[in-house]
């Protein structure tokens, strides 16, 4: 675009000294942009690279909202835009992959969330990865998905321990409920999964059996 601008600039210049005219040479400067089928697409692309913390999933959410509200200030005959949502991570706190998932659903509502699994999927990052917009996950032929148990810690008496417990049952019951909703697993299939109690790796073509994603790039 920057080559096109400067011809532009130089034949004016050039047409302005044949004629022998000396004058400020105003310039449009919409003249001065290559055909709009030429110019670079407007990008909607965000990412999760690494752990789900509250700090990143705080970012995600803020770009999340903010590029749903542009859509939203499109002219009405105009196609909303989708947003591509990379995903990338070893996992991360349960709590905030639950807010990011929320957020994600809502936003749905209103714009498509295309999201795009590479590399390694694994724990929190595989609800991130199922929620975006049915049909328009996908992910890459070598990452890797992994999905376990809700893993929970906890120090004090033994009175807030078992109530400790019963929290992170819960949390393990939502994470079924989330991933039933998002997936085309049955909470049969599922539990039996995570009663192995061990970590379960799936590659990409399974991964889409699943239904945790749709599409393998």
């Amino acid at each position: 675009m920057i080559d096109k601008v400067k011809k532009k600039l130089l034949e004016l210049m050039e047409d302005g000294q044949s004629k022998g005219d000396k004058k400020i040479v105003i310039i449009d400067p919409e003249s001065l942009l290559p055909p709009s089928d030429e110019r670079e697409p407007d990008m909607r692309t965000i990412g999760l690279f690494g752990d789900v913390a509250e700090e990143k999933v705080a970012e995600l959410i803020q770009a999340l909202l903010y590029l749903n509200e542009l859509n939203k200030l499109q002219p009405e005959e105009e196609e909303r835009k989708p947003i591509e949502f990379y995903v990338s991570t070893y996992g991360g706190n349960a709590d905030d992959m639950f807010a990011l998932f929320d957020i994600m659903t809502i936003v749905k509502k209103e714009t498509d969330i295309q999201t795009i699994g590479l590399g390694k999927v694994m724990s929190a990052g595989v609800l991130i990865l199922a929620a975006g917009t049915e049909g328009q996950r996908r992910i890459g032929k070598n990452c890797r998905v992994m999905i376990h148990n809700v893993i929970g810690g906890s120090m004090g008496s033994l009175p807030n321990l078992a109530n400790e417990l019963g929290a992170i049952e819960q949390l393990q019951e939502d994470y079924i409920r989330a991933l039933v909703e998002s997936t085309k697993m049955t909470r049969k299939q599922l539990r039996k999964m995570l009663n192995e109690k061990v970590n379960v790796y799936l590659d990409a073509e399974e991964a889409v059996k699943l239904g945790i994603a749709d599409i393998i790039v």
